[in-house]
């Protein structure tokens, strides 16, 4: 993802659970041979991919190249779909939210995660992943930022 500019687009797809090595591999090989051959109306895509904590798969574009238009964001969604279907992995789940508790990535539901802020285990400092962002620049620099800075935050009331 380095290789990309801040304003290079980016779409985060979370898998359902974690995956094997295997699977890593999979989605490396199969992602890799998308990216080479990604167009939109005919343009080919500068675009590149990363796979996060064996569970975030995060695809960038470089509009400024080829615009990701309908048609090529639908590629791109179709590849993500075929690829989570031979796998038995769900990457579009949004009910789950993914956060950092000591050092290690965790997951709950939404409706689990609520519970877990109500009963203090998910602080204000609790680091959440925000799945939301729309460019390489928040990639990196606001994927990962406290509760108390994000937008369930906002959601719980503060």
């Amino acid at each position: 993802m380095s290789e990309m500019p801040d304003h290079a687009r980016v779409w985060i797809y979370q898998a359902s659970r974690f995956l094997s090595e295997e699977e890593i591999e999979l989605v490396q090989q199969a992602s890799l041979a998308f990216m080479i051959q990604w167009s939109s109306h005919g343009a080919q895509l500068d675009a590149t991919f990363e796979l996060i904590h064996s569970r975030i798969l995060v695809i960038a574009a470089d509009e400024q190249q080829a615009q990701a238009s309908g048609c090529g964001i639908d590629k791109s969604v179709h590849f993500v779909k075929e690829l989570g279907s031979k796998m038995g992995v769900d990457f579009f789940n949004r009910t789950i939210v993914l956060y950092l508790k000591d050092g290690m990535l965790c997951d709950a539901p939404l409706h689990e995660f609520w519970a877990l802020r109500k009963a203090l285990i998910i602080s204000d400092d609790t680091l959440v992943f925000d799945t939301t962002i729309r460019t390489v620049g928040a990639l990196q620099s606001e994927f990962q930022k406290p509760f108390s800075s994000s937008w369930h935050a906002e959601m719980w009331g503060r």
